[in-house]
């Protein structure tokens, strides 16, 4: 496997991050200046019409014959793919880099940064009809499911990458760790037979996570493989193209997820640099050393000296006066000795 070296990622990175995305919250009319700016050096066209008729934009990049999908923000408020899709834009213009022009030489990439404006524009899970678009690629009810679908067979690439965000209870099993990045190969059917597709997908989270252990040991993550018949991964690698799912997670006081869009970045950029210079996807065993994901932590927990009247918070967003706005909830009380806080208040008796 070629893996990019750590060094090399930092040094650019501080050369392509788009400064003009930041936070949690991006719309639409974020992005949509940027795209602008990116049609000069690639192919942009708008797809289509969100159920409230913002419009949904695609990349095309690239002439090799390796072909790859990638979508972000079918969650309207999951932007950490989305801050990473640009980031990469932002490297691949740059066609003197080695590691752009190998991936221009040898992949062609479709990319939709933002797949749910709607939900985008309101911070919320579902689309403007209350649809999960990660539900419905069976029942296809969205505009938005259609165009992805309509995309999907169009274009007819050999792997996708699905970009979402993960909640912060996620913790790497075995370790007082958040997860910060985890990934899935989604199964086929109930049995989650490991099939000639799931493989290669496990191959090329292997090569992921061989980068990503480097530059945060330990704080990577595994989903459970159980099948959902109506959801997107799923539904895609039943249908032979294999999908990657990473889920963008926390790190140590970054609830702006600004250090996890880096390493959402690393690891996408990482994922297609391997597609482009791997002639063998054989290896996927170590998949299964990537510890598991766990419902282990809390925002904020309030130590008591009776565990009994511990107190677990976490933290919720709302819109209001256009502005993200963050609140802390209780979550849970009571004995939480299993559980652990990305901040913890301790009160003596």
């Amino acid at each position: 496997m070629n893996i990019i070296e750590h060094a090399t990622l930092e040094t650019l990175y501080s050369t392509i991050k788009e400064e003009k995305l930041f936070g949690r919250w991006i719309r639409i009319e974020d992005i949509e200046p940027l795209i602008k700016n990116h049609a000069t050096h690639f192919s942009v066209v708008q797809i289509g019409f969100s159920e409230e008729n913002r419009p949904i934009y695609k990349f095309s990049i690239g002439s090799g014959k390796k072909k790859i999908l990638i979508w972000s923000q079918m969650h309207g408020n999951e932007a950490t793919g989305t801050k990473a899709v640009f980031d990469l834009l932002n490297m691949l213009k740059n066609t003197e880099e080695a590691i752009s022009s190998t991936i221009l030489k040898e992949c062609t990439l479709e990319i939709i940064p933002m797949l749910n404006p709607d939900g985008s524009e309101r911070f919320t899970r579902v689309n403007a009809n209350e649809v999960d678009l990660n539900r419905d690629a069976v029942a296809l009810e969205a505009k938005e499911s259609t165009l992805l679908r309509k995309t999907l067979d169009d274009f007819n690439p050999t792997y996708c990458f699905n970009l979402h965000d993960q909640r912060t209870i996620f913790g790497v099993e075995n370790t007082d760790n958040p997860a910060t990045i985890s990934f899935l190969a989604p199964s086929e059917e109930e049995s989650r037979a490991l099939t000639s597709g799931r493989k290669l997908t496990m191959n090329v989270i292997v090569a992921m996570n061989a980068l990503l252990q480097q530059v945060i040991p330990n704080h990577v993550g595994r989903y459970t493989d159980e099948f959902y018949p109506t959801a997107t991964g799923d539904t895609f690698q039943k249908l032979g193209y294999n999908t990657i799912l990473i889920e963008a997670g926390h790190y140590k006081n970054d609830y702006d997820r600004e250090e996890v869009r880096k390493y959402n970045y690393y690891a996408l950029l990482q994922g297609i640099y391997h597609i482009a210079t791997a002639s063998n996807f054989e290896e996927y065993e170590p998949y299964f050393e990537i510890p598991n994901n766990d419902k282990s932590f809390l925002d904020v927990i309030h130590r008591n000296p009776n565990l009994k009247d511990d107190i677990g918070y976490q933290y919720e967003y709302k819109i209001i006066n256009s502005t993200l706005v963050s609140s802390l909830v209780k979550h849970q009380k009571g004995d939480l000795p299993g559980h652990k806080g990305h901040s913890e208040i301790v009160f003596e008796s």
